[in-house]
This record gives C-alpha cells, sequence and structure tokens, in this order.
C-alpha cells in the first residue's frame, strides 16, 4: 500500500510532528510514503525516514487579495493534483483543514482514496466564510475524515458533509527522537530548583499569558520552583515584558525551541497546559510518557480524554487563572501526590501506543478502500 500524506508544512507544530511521526512508521513498515507539502524543505524541522519521499511545491506565498487568493488555491490544486498523478498513491491524506480541501479537489476523478484531518477542535479556528463554504462542500469529496475526539465528530457530521467521520487520537511518541536545535537542559535550569515545564508555540492559543498569572500568584508560597516554557512565536517579546513586569525575570524561563525536548521533561518535577483551547495535544502526552503529572485547563478539546482527573493529573475550569493557581499549589506543595500520579502518567505510552493508533487508522483505510470498491 502506497500512502501519500499533504500538509502545508514540517515546520514545528504538532500536525507536522503527527504527519512526521505516521510517515516514518509505515515507510519502517516497508511501505511507500511520500510527504507533500505546499512550503519549501528549508522550512523542515522534524527528521523523516530515509525512505519516505519528500516532495515540495514551494507555493507558500501570501495572497494580497481575494482574486490573487483564487489564483494561488488553484495552482495549488493543479501542482498537487500534478504530483499524485505521478505518485500514484493508493490513500491521500491531508493534513489541517486547507490541505483537506485542496486534496478533495485535486484528487477529483484519480482512482486514489482520499482522506482528510482535523488537527484542531474546527470551531475553535473560523476560518472565513468562503473556507467554510469550501470545507462543507469539499469533505463530502472525501472518502472519510478523521478527528481527534468524539466532540469534534459531531460538529463535523453537522456542519459539513463528510461522509465517514472516525475518532482516532494522536499517538504518544515515546521515547521522543533528539534532533536540532539541542539545549542542554542545565545550561538554563539552576541546580537543586524544582521545575514546571510547560511547551508549545508563544501564541494566544496556548494560554501562557494566563500561566504567567498563575505562576504568579505561587511564587511566593513555592519559593524553590521554577517556570520554563519552550517554544517561539509571534508572543515571545509580549510574554517577556509581562515576566518583567511581575518580577520574576529569575524564575520563569523561555529557552525558546529545542530538539531535545526528552532531557527537558526527564530535568522537570510537573507539566502544565493553559491552552485556551486544542485537539489532541502532543506534548501533554509526551510529558506523561516521561513520567510527569500534569495539570490543565479542561479546554476543549483532548486534555479531558487525556488527564484522567485525579488519577494522572489535574483538569480546571477553562481560563480560570484561580483555579490553576490553587491545583498548580497543590502538586508543586506536595511530593507524595505528585508521585502517585507519576506512577500512573506512564500509561499514555499504552493508552496512546504508536501500534494501537496506526491500526486504527489502517482499519479505515481498509473500510474506505471497500466502500470504493
Amino acid at each position: 500500500m502506497k500512502l501519500a500524506f499533504f500538509i502545508h508544512s514540517l515546520s514545528s507544530g504538532g500536525a507536522e510532528r503527527v504527519t512526521a511521526n505516521l510517515a516514518n512508521y509505515w515507510a519502517d513498515k516497508g511501505g511507500g510514503v511520500s510527504i507533500i507539502t505546499l512550503a519549501d524543505v528549508k522550512k523542515d524541522f522534524y527528521r523523516l525516514d530515509e525512505r519516505v519521499e519528500r516532495i515540495a511545491l514551494n507555493l507558500t506565498a501570501d495572497s494580497g487579495n481575494p482574486l490573487t487568493a483564487i489564483v494561488a488555491n488553484l495552482r495549488r490544486i493543479v501542482a498537487l493534483r500534478r504530483e499524485l498523478k505521478r505518485v500514484q498513491p493508493d490513500i491521500a491524506v491531508g493534513m489541517m483543514t486547507t490541505a483537506n480541501v485542496l486534496l478533495a479537489f485535486a484528487a477529483r476523478g484519480l482512482p486514489i482514496v482520499t482522506i482528510g484531518s482535523e488537527r484542531i477542535h474546527p470551531p475553535m479556528l473560523p476560518l472565513g466564510r468562503a473556507w467554510e463554504w469550501l470545507r462543507r462542500l469539499g469533505y463530502g469529496y472525501l472518502q472519510a475524515l478523521v478527528v481527534l475526539t468524539q466532540e469534534s465528530c459531531d460538529w463535523v457530521r453537522q456542519h459539513t458533509r463528510a461522509r465517514t467521520v472516525a475518532v482516532i487520537p494522536n499517538a504518544v511518541n515515546w521515547p521522543l527522537a533528539m534532533h536540532a536545535p539541542v539545549m542542554p537542559p542545565e545550561e538554563y535550569l539552576v541546580s537543586g530548583r524544582r521545575v514546571l515545564i510547560s511547551v508549545g508555540r508563544l501564541d494566544t492559543q496556548k494560554g501562557f499569558d494566563l500561566l504567567i498569572d498563575a505562576f504568579t500568584g505561587i511564587a511566593s508560597p513555592a519559593p524553590d520552583w521554577d517556570l520554563v516554557i519552550l517554544g517561539e512565536g509571534a508572543q515571545q517579546e509580549a510574554l517577556m515584558l509581562q515576566i518583567k513586569d511581575q518580577g520574576l525575570k529569575q524564575r520563569i524561563r523561555l529557552p525558546g525551541r529545542v530538539g531535545n525536548i526528552a532531557d527537558w521533561y526527564n530535568a522537570a518535577d510537573l507539566y502544565v497546559m493553559s491552552s485556551r483551547f486544542e485537539g489532541f495535544p502532543n506534548t501533554l502526552v509526551e510529558a506523561m510518557a516521561h513520567g510527569l503529572p500534569a495539570v490543565s485547563f479542561d479546554c476543549d478539546t483532548g486534555p479531558r480524554d487525556i488527564i484522567r482527573h485525579e488519577v494522572d493529573g489535574l483538569l480546571v475550569e477553562n481560563g480560570n487563572v484561580e483555579a490553576l493557581t490553587l491545583a498548580l499549589h497543590r502538586l508543586m506543595t506536595d511530593r507524595s501526590i505528585r508521585q502517585q500520579f507519576a506512577v500512573r502518567a506512564v500509561e499514555v505510552r499504552g493508552r496512546f501506543s504508536m501500534e494501537k493508533v496506526t491500526g486504527m487508522w489502517e482499519e479505515l483505510f481498509e473500510e474506505v478502500k471497500g466502500e470504493r470498491k
């Protein structure tokens, strides 16, 4: 079976990581695998198995107005269709909304099974009238659509023409591979101090501004703890200013993006997720797989499907900074509870194993191939 994945880029991000992981898994199993992106390979962050065919369309230029946007997307559809004809995959999988829509139109009439994949809860990221209409129409041309949670499944069934919708979570990637940039934790952390860690793009979605506010409330009651936020993004300067204004430059660190994230998980004592919304957060699963208890906002969607409240972590009301502060304080000041939760946290390795999740994908492949025949 030949597989092709289509995604905007392989830059640092959750959907990009999932794409690389799935492609590497099936390439290792001996299948023919291709990854097609709109972006240039220079933007690649994740390492691919040498057996994965890497195809870059180099069609990411921004559109200045609606007319140029239409022309640009028609060019993308034509270029993608040309590559699909050349590669001739049995199954082509789109990763994220716009890729799904472009794939739906590019593969029309070709002898290829097409599957879309939503990587975040759709209503959390409105696309605008034109793309919402294209999603509603285009999803009817796909043989199936994969979503991460039941909430997303219900939304897609109600708002699009998708024919088959399957709920398949992200697989935990454990142990994590190391790649550049490598930043040794010991160069940034103070020996003997406890570490609260969070990971993600420095943007509004991830809620790091709320996390800094929460940490400010426990900085004095937990004087032996520091907060580390790994990632990069547009909000970096604003977050650094917020940290300065709170007088916590010595307690909160933003080292940037790292490729040896397992080393940082191993150096930490507790994981926190402050996102305003998610799909199925990879970093939360990865942190727990490395034995970290977790505290998270109960946002839509994902955390409630991963954290078992009072078993391996704590869920708090979404956006409630005071509740987050109290939950963090409880775990930061009680080592026995952290240890109790940590023992159960590693069970995500089995709950979301690569073998289990790819098995769900393969069942879907067989189902839609049978329906197409």
